[in-house]
């Protein structure tokens, strides 16, 4: 069997990280949608991005979206992976508390992460810790606050232009 005979399913990679990070890896969750997310600790999402991208069963060479979430209580970034020459996907997922959202950066692991980290933080207000570029993207960099909060109150005006 070759490496591009290995085909691993949510549940076998959700093993091969508990195994690898124990409590670090909180839980699969499987909606019926693909792909499942594997909820993993704000500590270890460095580490576990490294293992999904180096490891050879798992090779995740492709960050194809990474989104910040707001669940209201807290927030959450949300990682769709795919591995191009393996062909599995997979999503991670890691929960931050609302007050004070912040993470490591993963785009040590795949350059395309800043800019869609950028773009969390801009719209989201997620710090990603250790990025290259942590700036705004979308607005400008003296917008008032993170316009994707539930809890977002827009300006009335901005500049003196009336928003």
């Amino acid at each position: 069997m070759s490496l591009k005979d290995i085909h691993l399913d949510a549940k076998a990679i959700f093993q091969s990280l508990k195994t690898r990070f124990g409590d670090a890896v909180v839980e699969l969750q499987e909606t019926g949608f693909n792909p499942a997310f594997v909820v993993v600790s704000p500590s270890a999402i460095l580490a576990v991005s490294r293992f999904l991208r180096d490891d050879s069963s798992m090779k995740f060479d492709s960050l194809m979206c990474l989104s910040g979430v707001d669940y209201k209580d807290n927030m959450a970034v949300a990682y769709h992976l795919h591995s191009m020459s393996l062909k599995h996907i997979v999503g991670v997922k890691t929960f931050l508390p609302k007050d004070d959202p912040r993470l490591d950066s993963v785009d040590s692991v795949w350059p395309a992460a800043n800019f869609m980290e950028r773009e969390a933080y801009d719209m989201f207000g997620i710090n990603f810790v250790g990025s290259i570029d942590l700036r705004r993207i979308l607005l400008p960099e003296d917008w008032p606050g993170h316009p994707m909060r539930k809890d977002y109150v827009y300006p009335e005006s901005y500049h003196g232009v009336k928003v």
